[in-house]
């Protein structure tokens, strides 16, 4: 049976925390709210202990309210673990888990902007007619110069061959590589794309052929070296 609160609003003296667990886990909703009430603090102790970056504590605070919820749930008290152990580990990783979450979604449009830049004009409509033929002629020539696999990616990820867009893990899939191989593979062909002795046509026609932008593109050709740490391989920039 739920848990019966007191009339002045607190649960009674037979909703021990081992039966409201009881019952939480029987499907009570009643028992779930008291011991969510009774455990926000330890939710935003575990969130204000957590580097966010710049995720919005108040939605990092949700993201460990479901945590709770999720530890409420599976909670077993004959295992001897004290429940604010328990509970602190599931909220931590309920954060971390959406932090990672918007970290790769910023990582990917940051990419899918590396890659507009190049094109922004034909991709927002701002050229028609046959300027739009010669720039999505332009913009097939440039990939298509690409290495073999680099245009493997590059096609798979952006969908440009007009098929829906693979995500890193179904395109490592196809190549027989892990996701983070092709996560690299990835910004070695945006270095190569970017860089004016492949994209000036392009770029030309775009109107993003600035000193500041081949600056910008050779700025971010010389911080993938580095963090490449001269590995030999394929050299982009060749």
């Amino acid at each position: 049976m739920c848990v019966q609160k007191k009339q002045e609003g607190g649960p009674s003296s037979s909703g021990t925390e081992a039966t409201l667990f009881e019952q939480a886990q029987a499907g009570c909703s009643e028992s779930v709210n008291v011991l969510m009430e009774q455990h926000e603090r330890l939710v935003r102790y575990a969130v204000k202990r957590q580097v966010l970056f710049d995720y919005p504590f108040e939605e990092a605070v949700q993201e460990g309210r479901h945590g709770l919820w999720r530890a409420i749930l599976r909670y077993d008290p004959r295992r001897g673990t004290a429940f604010s152990t328990y509970a602190y580990i599931a909220i931590v990783r309920r954060v971390w888990a959406a932090v990672k979450r918007r970290y790769e979604k910023d990582q990917r449009e940051h990419a899918i902007e590396d890659l507009r830049i190049l094109f922004r004009g034909y991709e927002q409509g701002l050229v028609e007619g046959q300027e739009a033929a010669e720039v999505r002629q332009a913009l097939e020539e440039l990939v298509m110069g690409l290495p073999e696999r680099l245009r493997f990616v590059i096609v798979a990820y952006y969908g440009l061959d007009d098929n829906p867009r693979r995500v890193y893990r179904e395109i490592g899939t196809q190549l027989g590589l892990c996701k983070q191989r092709v996560q690299q593979l990835h910004a070695e062909a945006l270095v190569w794309l970017r860089h004016p002795a492949h994209s000036q046509e392009l770029r030309s026609l775009l109107e993003r052929h600035s000193a500041r932008e081949y600056e910008w593109a050779n700025e971010q050709a010389q911080e993938w070296l580095r963090r490449r740490g001269g590995r030999n391989g394929y050299n982009p920039l060749a």
